[in-house]
């Protein structure tokens, strides 16, 4: 994978009294907008050989080149971290994660995150920003995640998030009985008061969830839910607005709702699980180079089938008595 970028284009004349970064952005569709600017300022894209400000307007027929030098975007380390892999090319990167993994370095979590694994696996990451991730999953949240292993791959996937066009399904364990399917539509920014949570807030940014039933136990419901948008926490948030916490989730779950009847069993599993029980099980999306509608789908974690198992184990032996 080559660090050079080399690129020339005229810009057309209907493109006339337009700015610079307005009119790269629209010839430059591989790039984000954020790096064509970045680009502009440090004179690695020039106008008919000159170095212009992103806010100069062109007047049509002048010839943008691009000449830059993919650098390194940060000074995390590679290490060696096993991953489950489940489709790779010259471009993208899809991955089953699992529970206990951060995605990220930040504070305190500069080491032992996916980041460093996928430095690890493929070095030429260290060019592409957050070494090519486009989007998260919570520390605790296993399933699967697209890579992008370009800068190019990288523009068309963030636009399909923005756009809503990429196809993401979780399933998830929640309390109580619900009776059907739905959606929630409610707004998610930072908790008033507590900074690590988020919360519903109508002040907050719009998020959707849909959500259907797929297995109804007397306490608890199996579920699988469908993401409009892509807000931090947003199906553990919209559970809990909605009166059904994920099992295990400690941060938006106040203590495990235990109704009487349960057995010992799944009694002791349930106070003992150690995660929020959401997995990304479903991933689709546009290849940003083939454009070919391309879908994965992983079977859930060992942990929530037990959970499965169990619930359906005491569901039955409630039921035979």
């Amino acid at each position: 994978m080559t660090n050079q970028i080399s690129s020339s284009i005229q810009v057309p004349f209907d493109q006339g009294n337009k700015r610079l970064d307005q009119v790269a952005a629209q010839l430059f569709p591989d790039y984000s907008r954020s790096r064509l600017q970045q680009w502009i300022k440090e004179g690695q894209l020039t106008v008919d050989g000159k170095a212009w400000r992103g806010r100069d307007k062109l007047t049509g027929g002048e010839t943008l080149v691009l000449e830059a030098e993919l650098a390194p975007e940060g000074d995390w380390q590679p290490e060696a971290i096993d991953l489950d892999i489940v489709y790779e090319d010259d471009h993208i990167l899809v991955l089953n994660k699992q529970a206990d993994l951060v995605v990220h370095p930040a504070a305190g979590n500069r080491e032992g995150t996916l980041l460093n694994g996928l430095l690890h696996h493929c070095p030429a990451l260290a060019n592409i920003p957050r070494a090519g991730i486009v989007h998260r999953l919570d520390k605790d949240t296993t399933g699967l995640m697209v890579v992008a292993k370009t800068l190019q791959a990288q523009a068309h996937l963030v636009a399909q998030l923005q756009d809503r066009t990429m196809g993401r399904e979780y399933e998830a364990v929640v309390q109580g009985h619900m009776t059907g399917g739905g959606k929630v539509d409610e707004p998610i920014g930072r908790h008033g008061t507590q900074r690590t949570r988020m919360a519903v807030n109508p002040m907050g940014k719009d998020a959707v969830t849909h959500y259907r039933v797929l297995h109804k136990f007397p306490t608890h419901t199996h579920i699988r839910c469908k993401l409009e948008t892509g807000r931090t926490h947003q199906i553990r948030v919209h559970m809990t607005h909605i009166g059904h916490p994920l099992v295990g989730d400690a941060t938006y779950a106040a203590r495990t709702r235990l109704t009487k009847g349960i057995g010992p069993s799944l009694r002791t599993m349930l106070q003992n699980f150690p995660r929020q029980a959401l997995h990304a099980k479903a991933l689709g999306l546009l290849h940003p180079v083939e454009q070919e509608w391309m879908e994965w789908e992983v079977d859930l974690p060992t942990d929530m089938i037990e959970l499965l198992e169990m619930l359906e184990a005491d569901r039955r032996g409630a039921h035979d008595i």
